[in-house]
């Protein structure tokens, strides 16, 4: 049996070269140095397959052009087996390969590892840096939210300010005027359709210049003998490449990727946020206010970039020990407290979100539909634990019946009469607004009880309190002396309903509207409520 595998083996190797090939890269000598430091090289392969898998994944489910875009991303984490992780993989994949990229030139910059004959290993390398952070440049749009849209348009804007062939990089990016559907395409074609493949061919060669010329070997390399790359080295790749999955797959499944609400060109209150891996640049360019624009968007980065690129021809000393290699360690050090220094000050000049810019819109978003009078009973369901009896959920069945069908079995008259007798501590403002939220429930929007936010019930409990429905819509329920309040984050900014709360007559001359001089908690609850809202209310 032996003898006819080794025939196959034999048989097959000779028509493909594959056995003869795997062997090769198997059991070629390394230097006797090698160890834990090289590791990251296969770790940033392995996840960068990993893009790729996970990448199209997304693809089965996505649907490329805006406004459809935001709904396919929606479908994929609330309605797609496994899609939730699988975009957290995506996402922080992503984050994750810029880290291990960044530590893997970190590593061969200070071992010199980039001198005669890998200075083109090292370019190469540079180049690749470069492509990973185009993919976060070009899938930052892809999900079509807010936080999409407005970072994008920062991003435009500043290719827009390179001298000479600003209008140009403008035009190829299809964001000669606002960023929609050209700006779309030229983006998803970007990192679907050309990115992947120059990634493909750039590993490739990195790949095979690694083999043609070796691993650096260390300056006491020469007189040890040297190691196969298997087992040693094999097993510390493998190790490491499990420890990174790890870390990756329990940030996927802990950590919730952001899906702000649809993008809205008019939302005029939005602060944009970069990623963290491009918050230094944001950072410099405050800094350098005063000073032309095009220093920190174009001059600056173009400087660092070729120093990367020329290093190996500027130390072109004999290879010496790590720990001789000060001025290297220097510059490693300085680099990193500059960027980590610029980047917590962004982290901290960057305004907190509001309560509605942290509403996952990928979780369920029903809740906003509710009238303020049915919101506010979702606070007094569960101010009075109606849960502990009740289910509005399928699930285990409870002392009470399930809540969910309520209207089709009891009218309005019934559930007071039944409030009246059974639960005799609520008021008769109390009582409304369940009856309403009992009215409004079904088995198909149960989840509002549990999804709700505590700041949008107890606005809505405000709201209700100080009378404002009788002047003021929400979706489609209350008074029209006012204006409708679906979509008034686009139409104002926080601090000026505040103002507006405090000081009407100030912001709107001849209105009959009374001030109120809310308590804070108070007014950042029913400002956040208010926020929160839909552009239109249900079935318009």
């Amino acid at each position: 049996m032996q003898k006819k595998f080794d025939q196959f083996i034999e048989a097959f190797d000779r028509r493909t070269g594959l056995h003869t090939g795997l062997q090769k890269f198997l059991y070629e000598e390394i230097p006797a140095s090698s160890g834990w430091h090289q590791v990251f090289g296969s770790v940033a392969l392995f996840l960068i397959l990993i893009q790729f898998f996970t990448g199209i994944m997304l693809a089965f489910n996505y649907a490329p052009t805006p406004g459809d875009a935001y709904s396919s991303v929606r479908y994929i984490m609330t309605e797609v087996t496994a899609g939730r992780l699988m975009r957290g993989l995506h996402h922080w994949g992503a984050s994750m390969i810029i880290v291990i990229v960044v530590l893997h030139m970190v590593q061969v910059f200070l071992w010199g590892a980039y001198k005669k004959p890998r200075e083109g290993t090292w370019i190469v390398g540079v180049i690749l840096l470069l492509l990973t952070l185009a993919y976060g440049l070009t899938g930052y749009l892809l999900p079509w939210d807010n936080r999409a849209y407005f970072g994008t348009q920062v991003t435009t804007q500043i290719g827009a300010t390179v001298p000479i062939v600003g209008p140009y990089v403008s035009r190829l990016l299809g964001s000669t005027g606002d960023i929609g559907v050209v700006t779309f395409a030229r983006f998803y074609g970007l990192h679907v359709l050309l990115l992947p493949p120059a990634t493909m061919l750039l590993i490739g060669f990195h790949v095979y210049l690694v083999r043609r010329h070796g691993v650096a070997p260390g300056p006491q390399d020469e007189a040890k003998p040297k190691k196969s790359f298997f087992p040693e080295q094999v097993f510390k790749d493998t190790v490491a490449v499990f420890v990174a999955f790890a870390i990756l797959f329990v940030m996927a499944a802990a950590v919730k990727v952001p899906l702000e609400r649809l993008a809205d060109p008019t939302d005029t209150s939005y602060t944009p946020r970069p990623e963290w891996y491009f918050l230094f640049l944001f950072q410099t360019l405050k800094i350098l206010t005063g000073v032309p624009e095009v220093v920190g968007t174009v001059i600056l980065p173009t400087l660092a970039i070729l120093a990367l690129i020329l290093a190996p021809f500027i130390d072109r000393g004999k290879l010496v020990r790590v720990r001789q290699r000060g001025l290297a360690a220097g510059i490693v050090l300085l680099a990193g407290l500059g960027w980590g220094g610029l980047t917590l000050a962004a982290i901290k000049g960057t305004p907190p979100p509001t309560a509605a810019e942290q509403i996952d819109f990928a979780g369920p978003i029903q809740w906003m539909q509710l009238a303020p009078m049915e919101m506010a009973g979702v606070h007094y369901f569960h101010e009075e634990h109606c849960d502990s009896c009740h289910n509005v959920t399928p699930g285990t069945p409870k002392n009470g019946p399930n809540l969910l069908d309520t209207a089709n079995r009891h009218d309005a008259a019934w559930m007071t009469a039944h409030f009246q007798k059974n639960v005799t501590n609520l008021s008769d403002t109390q009582s409304k607004a369940l009856i309403a939220l009992m009215q409004k429930l079904t088995p198909d929007n149960g989840d509002v009880i549990d999804s709700a936010p505590d700041f949008a019930q107890e606005g809505a409990v405000i709201f209700q309190k100080n009378g404002c429905p009788a002047c003021h819509k929400i979706n489609g329920v209350g008074g029209v002396i006012g204006p409708s309040l679906n979509g008034l984050g686009n139409r104002r900014t926080e601090a000026w309903v505040v103002e507006h709360f405090q000081n009407p007559q100030k912001m709107s001359k001849g209105t009959s509207m009374p001030p109120y001089k809310f308590a804070n908690p108070d007014m950042q609850n029913i400002v956040s409520y208010l926020f929160t809202l839909p552009d239109k209310a249900p079935g318009q």
